[in-house]
């Protein structure tokens, strides 16, 4: 029964960075912009927030240090796909390089070093941990508890407001929404990003909120599991929350087992989110094109696409 219950308690903290990751994919690929550069982005956010809140700043602050500076880096990936019509595949691995790269180098005085993290619920409310659900809820923080209300906002705005229709609507046949008087550019510039205030808030959340240290490749492909669920989510926000759940319950699987002392191929399960995300991977290739899937994804739109 502790096991469970350790277990259901740090689910939340393991899904967080993933879903958080996975609606700026969403965001940004609802717009017709592939974006395979999330582990880049995530490492920034997660170098940015640790360095933060080792040079005294705020935790709170350092998630939003983190979400800005990933969303610098997501600008430059816009202006290359979205400005100068670059490959989007190319130019997202190359923010993936530039992000890993860049992380390695600033991010070597800080590496090993541990600091405080946000407050929890428990901390803030003083939740009795004496029951099963103040075992649960206790160790939660504020993000978490908050995700469920982020993700039906999100799809409250893509769903039933004119924006949120709008940004659907370039990534599903731009050419008609060019004719309808829509900004093309600026509607994808947007997209990206919010794709990389996402996912720099994921990267930080996982050194300040989580791990509450910074080590060089610490997001360890969490980024290429985001893009995995995005598939698996079927570009739906609401079906993103149940797969970064289901995703982030088999990641806390091996320290919970580690914790009491079980007998068990620690590397083998280790595995377990990364063979769930190839699994995706396949089964959306055999399937072809992926219901739910945006018209125009990862093309290139000129304006004479129109005519």
């Amino acid at each position: 029964m502790d096991f469970l219950i350790g277990w259901l308690a740090i689910i939340p903290s393991y899904a967080t960075p993933l879903l958080l990751a996975s609606l700026g994919l969403i965001i940004c690929e609802r717009a017709g912009v592939l974006n395979l550069g999330a582990e880049g982005l995530m490492a920034v956010g997660a170098m940015t927030g640790a360095i933060i809140v080792l040079s005294g700043g705020n935790p709170w602050a350092a998630l939003g240090g983190g979400a800005v500076a990933a969303a610098a880096l997501a600008l430059l990936f816009g202006l290359a796909t979205v400005v100068k019509r670059a490959d989007h595949t190319l130019s997202g691995l190359a923010i993936v390089a530039i992000g890993l790269g860049v992380t390695g180098v600033l991010g070597r005085p800080y590496v090993q070093k541990t600091f405080p993290g946000i407050e929890t619920l428990g901390d803030l409310f003083g939740i009795d941990r004496g029951t099963v659900f103040g075992r649960i809820v206790a160790v939660q923080d504020p993000v978490t508890i908050a995700l469920p209300l982020i993700v039906f906002a999100l799809w409250w705005w893509l769903q039933k407001t004119r924006s949120g229709l709008r940004l659907t609507a370039v990534g599903e046949n731009p050419a008609a929404a060019d004719v309808a008087g829509i900004d093309i550019q600026l509607t994808q510039l947007a997209a990206v990003l919010a794709s990389g205030v996402l996912c720099g808030l994921a990267g930080a959340y996982l050194s300040v909120a989580t791990s509450h240290v910074w080590v060089e490749g610490m997001v360890a492909a969490r980024g290429w599991v985001a893009i995995a669920l995005v598939i698996f989510a079927r570009w739906n926000p609401a079906r993103a929350l149940l797969g970064a759940l289901l995703f982030g319950a088999a990641d806390a699987l091996v320290p919970r087992l580690q914790a009491i002392g079980a007998d068990f191929p620690v590397y083998l399960t280790m595995t377990a989110p990364y063979i769930l995300t190839l699994g995706v991977l396949v089964l959306s290739s055999l399937r072809g094109k992926t219901s739910g899937e945006p018209g125009f994804l990862g093309r290139v739109y000129l304006r004479q696409d129109k005519h």
